[in-house]
């Protein structure tokens, strides 16, 4: 015999509700955590506003003035006549320059080949320091002195290093036979690119192989010890194993690096100064606000680097999450 069919009861109403993902409770404290971060990013936030923002806001502003470095209370407002503005038939402004142009593609080219050198020589050196050998603690302080010295120190003590009259690179390079005659690094145009990016990567190495060793270091040693008793050959182990586990560390180190890169100025001024075959974007802005003293001008060089640095770390951020797996 069938029974009558019954009405729901409250309780089985209220069991097929699901409740919010992560639970009430949890979306509650979520929302407290979330609340009590931002109080204490608050004075962070307010000191980098002050420090950073309004510098950027007033060169953000100068870019669209006349003013210069002897009158920059009495700036008067020209629109976009610093980046482009149509003349008597002809284009100027800071689009039409070649040579910022040219210092745009040579930041560009520093910045690629130098961390991608620094990126493939920081996981050998990385990869080294963690294998198990005497004096390994010895090896991994002495690898740390090119990052610890100032830039400007070690860019003078290469430019001394690379100079063809008395640098002992060449006397090196002249005592084994690589050379007939000394090479000026810093003053030729061939040689002068490859100059910077040598001193740049051999002070940041360390940098990327830290952040790789610390990576390495937490790495579970199972997988290691599955892959050796099957037999599996070292170098499919790194590129299978390794490297996808390292991926979010070494992420890191690039972006830091590639913010650095973009923006060098230091390495380059000390070593080639204003040469146009190593000027980058700082420099010509530098050249535009202190040398031709031309605050306007030199503000819209300025937040064109700010922009360019900008759109490339977006564009990195935005693969990086898609490599990875991130949600959008």
């Amino acid at each position: 015999m069938s029974t009558p069919a019954t009405d729901p009861t409250p309780q089985a109403v209220q069991s097929t509700v699901r409740p919010p993902k992560g639970g009430y409770r949890g979306t509650k404290v979520r929302r407290q955590r979330v609340r009590a971060a931002w109080l204490f990013l608050l004075p962070m936030l307010v000191a980098l506003a002050l420090v950073a923002g309004w510098p950027l806001l007033r060169t953000f502003y100068f870019s669209f003035t006349d003013a210069s470095l002897s009158d920059t209370a009495g700036a008067a407002f020209i629109g976009i006549e610093n980046y482009l503005v149509y003349d008597d038939g002809a284009w100027y402004g800071l689009l039409t320059d070649p040579v910022w142009w040219n210092s745009v593609w040579n930041t560009l080219y520093f910045s690629a080949v130098s961390v991608s050198l620094e990126v493939v020589f920081g996981i050998i050196v990385a990869l080294l320091l963690n294998a198990e050998f005497k004096g390994r603690m010895l090896v991994r302080a002495a690898v740390l002195i090119p990052w610890a010295i100032p830039t400007i120190v070690s860019a003078k003590m290469w430019a001394w290093m690379l100079n063809d009259q008395f640098g002992i690179i060449n006397h090196m390079l002249m005592a084994i036979g690589i050379i007939d005659s000394p090479i000026a690094w810093t003053a030729s145009a061939s040689y002068s690119m490859w100059a910077v990016i040598m001193v740049d990567v051999w002070k940041t190495i360390p940098f990327v192989a830290l952040l790789v060793l610390a990576a390495l270091q937490m790495l579970p040693k199972d997988c290691y010890e599955a892959a050796e008793v099957d037999g599996i050959h070292p170098v499919r182990v790194f590129f299978r194993v390794t490297l996808p586990l390292i991926t979010p560390a070494l992420m890191v180190a690039v972006i830091f690096r590639l913010l650095d890169a973009l923006r060098v100025f230091d390495v380059i001024y000390v070593l080639t100064s204003n040469s146009t075959s190593t000027m980058t974007m700082s420099i010509y802005a530098r050249q535009q606000l202190v040398e031709f003293q031309d605050v306007g001008y030199g503000s819209a060089a300025s937040t064109m680097l700010f922009l360019i640095i900008a759109l490339a770390v977006v564009i990195y951020l935005y693969l990086g999450r898609r490599q990875l797996g991130v949600d959008q």
